[in-house]
């Protein structure tokens, strides 16, 4: 073991913040720490939402301004996370806003190339808290995802 490799500090540079409009309890608390952990490394932060293909029903799907609503509606949310962290005193916030496909697969072959995040922080998914289901992409980023995650409880 290289001793002084573990006596380096591990500093975080681009963190990315998943957040999911579906569930703001764990979004806010993901929110809180990584503004917190932006600040304290002085790090950019990118916040990102996605909208999921199973958002769109087949009906809306054949309206464009159905779509270009939803789109606007995840726009706005992300920036309204982003003007929130600014008033926090943070100065780099990167919002971010991607379509299509599941979110995982959205963040592991998209958003992690663009913004290239050495840390990711996404919520715990506080909606089937004591559910093992699928839909919980907390798990399924740390378990995929070549950089860090942190979940939030």
């Amino acid at each position: 073991m290289d001793y002084q490799n573990v006596k380096d500090p591990l500093i975080y540079r681009r963190i990315l913040l998943t957040v999911d409009e579906d569930d703001n309890e764990s979004t806010t608390r993901a929110f809180r720490f990584a503004i917190t952990l932006a600040h304290d490394y002085d790090a950019k932060l990118g916040i990102v939402s996605v909208m999921e293909s199973e958002d769109i029903n087949i009906f809306d799907s054949l309206t464009p301004s159905k779509i270009k609503e939803k789109r606007d509606f995840l726009k706005k949310a992300v920036e309204q996370y982003v003007q929130m962290a600014e008033d926090n005193g943070l100065k780099n916030v990167e919002p971010l806003a991607y379509e299509g496909g599941d979110v995982d697969d959205v963040i592991l072959e998209r958003v992690i190339p663009d913004f290239k995040p050495d840390l990711i922080v996404t919520g715990a998914d506080t909606q089937f808290p004591h559910s093992k289901i699928a839909g919980a992409i907390g798990p399924r980023l740390a378990k995929r995802a070549p950089v860090s995650v942190i979940v939030v409880r």
